[in-house]
């Protein structure tokens, strides 16, 4: 009698946590998983939200599966089919919503702050300039080596580095796992030859960016990004004053300015490493984007009264 007892209790505990995991939940919805969120505080939102309709048979076959660890943060899609099951194997697998977001060279942080805000990523509570709460006490500079010579401290001191390219991420991943991505990002395209030959020039990785940040908007092409390149070296070498139109700083004052105006392409920074070498000291833009190079002062306030008028 009691082997039976024993026997029938089982199999009543079997059936129901197979009817349990089964059972699909009726209910169409979106659930965010944040970040360092543990197991039992999603089951209990998960009941809350109504996907699940109890706690136990959620969380005892995470924990049998050995995945209590890898349950991702994230926004996930439930149907009305999904269970038990295929919910906690969701949140296992990281099924989160994926969205692609493209930064485009020449932002500076507060373009980034102000697209990602238009998607819905941040809250104008938590624009780039007011991230404090997630990132006003990172040190960035402690994971990635190349932000060591930033002489610029807080979220400013990103300016530059935020590589321009398309990422994948996920709504609920939060700002500082963006950052990391397109620090990451500007950490691989930084290649060992690269970072050989800036040290070979006697500069710094924070002096090549910020070149390559007045290079980004001043021109559009690869061959006249090196002649810029080329003339704004030169410019430094003779102590002569950068005068760069989108920094008006740098019509004033010798020298690089105090740090990277905006976030360049891979082309710019490249430029910014190989310029050209030219008998060209002045350029200007017209309004049709054509770039125009002169010897001389002379030259090139011809040919400002010939294209600027």
């Amino acid at each position: 009698m009691r082997k039976f007892l024993i026997i029938f209790i089982l199999s009543f505990v079997f059936f129901f946590f197979f009817i349990s995991w089964i059972t699909p939940c009726y209910k169409n919805g979106l659930f965010e998983v944040e970040q360092g969120q543990g197991l039992c505080q999603i089951a209990e939102n998960l009941k809350k939200q109504g996907f699940i309709q109890m706690e136990f048979p959620f969380y005892s076959y995470v924990l049998l599966k050995g995945k209590s660890q890898n349950l991702k943060s994230g926004v996930y899609l439930f149907t009305a089919y999904d269970t038990f099951l295929s919910i906690a194997e969701k949140i296992i697998s990281d099924e989160a919503i994926k969205m692609k977001i493209t930064i485009i060279e020449g932002w500076k942080i507060i373009d980034i702050g102000g697209y990602l805000e238009d998607k819905g990523i941040v809250s104008r509570a938590k624009h780039f300039y007011g991230l404090g709460s997630e990132l006003r006490n990172k040190d960035f500079s402690l994971d990635f080596v190349f932000l060591e010579d930033v002489n610029i401290k807080g979220v400013m001191g990103l300016e530059g580095f935020l590589f321009p390219d398309t990422y994948e991420i996920n709504p609920g991943m939060g700002i500082t796992k963006i950052v990391e991505k397109m620090l990451n990002n500007f950490d691989k395209k930084l290649t060992l030859e690269i970072r050989q030959e800036i040290e070979k020039q006697n500069k710094t990785i924070f002096d090549i960016v910020t070149m390559a940040s007045l290079i980004e908007k001043e021109v559009k092409t690869k061959q006249d990004k090196e002649l810029v390149s080329g003339i704004l070296w030169k410019r430094l070498e003779i102590n002569m004053p950068l005068q760069v139109d989108c920094e008006l700083k740098t019509y004033e004052n010798l020298g690089l300015p105090i740090g990277p105006i905006c976030n360049p392409g891979l082309k710019s920074i490249i430029a910014a490493i190989e310029p050209k070498h030219s008998e060209y000291l002045y350029y200007l833009s017209t309004p049709e984007g054509e770039t125009i190079f002169s010897k001389t002062l002379e030259e090139h306030n011809i040919a400002k009264a010939k294209y600027l008028k």
